[in-house]
């Protein structure tokens, strides 16, 4: 009788150890999760937020609520010290959560268009240059038509140690090249932040030129995202703040993105492309890509399409 009692008590000692573990490690995951949130919210909030009087961020919040479809301008720049830079790439993301897709409009850098707050015609990456984000987004709304919600602006410098922060990433290479002492063979390879920068800047010997890059830029960013989704990149959201807090700047709160990672999970499903043609022309002995209004409206029509 007494060895059952000592049975029992031993068991029910086992019972607490092994309840109090539970609770503690319960406790640890819940402190670690929420520094995790904290620091995201202080990172979002305090380093990346920056204001764009151009977008309605009322309206833009009462589409979120209702899953409406969106439209995101994409900015990557190489900024210099002393020198904001040109946004070299100019992306239009359209993301569409009730049909579960997403489309990506490329604009090319040297396209000739109306500089809004300046009044005259330049290359639409000078706008950044000239007036920063609240231009370049005045000045992509007006050449294309349409109203946009939210921008995100990247260093590309801070594009590769993005990469490196979310572990690297795979992208599918058409032909073999070398750039900026990096090799690239031909098909499916895995690239680090240095090697994914020299990837994506390399335009000369692309028999595509402008278009050719952005679709390897398009690729770098689909890597990015895919990744950072990943379960295990809960690890690594550390190195992934310090990045950003230091290279983006966007017109997104923390409840912003939230809510886009809740509510538009699934347009990442189907991602489709496009990128925007035209001539080459030189006016005053510089080189413009003169878009024609046909090409324009095509654009608009498909970014249009997918907020329908």
């Amino acid at each position: 009788m007494e060895r059952r009692v000592r049975k029992h008590k031993k068991s029910k000692k086992w019972l607490w150890i092994t309840l109090t573990v539970v609770l503690l490690l319960g406790v640890g995951i819940t402190a670690y999760l929420f520094s995790i949130y904290n620091n995201v919210k202080s990172t979002v909030d305090n380093d990346i937020h920056e204001t764009v009087t151009g977008i309605d961020h009322e309206a833009t919040k009462k589409k979120v609520e209702s899953k409406e479809s969106i439209n995101v301008l994409l900015l990557g720049v190489d900024e210099r010290e002393n020198d904001r830079g040109r946004s070299d790439t100019m992306i239009v993301m359209t993301l569409d959560p009730e049909n579960e897709r997403s489309q990506m409009v490329s604009i090319p850098r040297d396209t000739r268009t109306k500089i809004v707050g300046e009044g005259f015609d330049d290359k639409i990456n000078h706008a950044y240059a000239f007036g920063g984000s609240n231009m370049a987004v005045d000045t992509v709304e007006n050449f294309l038509d349409i109203e946009l919600d939210y921008y995100l602006r990247m260093n590309m410098e801070g594009l590769g140690q993005l990469v490196d922060a979310v572990g690297g990433i795979t992208v599918d290479n058409d032909f073999a090249f070398d750039y900026s002492g990096e090799s690239f063979s031909e098909g499916e390879i895995n690239l680090n932040g240095e090697e994914a920068l020299a990837w994506v800047r390399m335009r000369y010997d692309d028999p595509q030129g402008d278009a050719g890059r952005n679709e390897r830029q398009r690729q770098v960013i689909q890597g990015v995202l895919d990744q950072g989704a990943n379960i295990n990149a809960v690890n690594k959201i550390g190195d992934i703040m310090d990045v950003l807090g230091g290279n983006v700047a966007t017109n997104m709160q923390f409840e912003d993105m939230r809510d886009l990672a809740t509510n538009y999970r699934g347009a990442r499903k189907d991602i489709s492309t496009y990128q925007i043609t035209g001539s080459g022309t030189r006016i005053d002995d510089i080189y413009y890509l003169q878009v024609p209004e046909s090409e324009v409206q095509k654009a608009n029509e498909m970014i249009q399409d997918y907020n329908s």
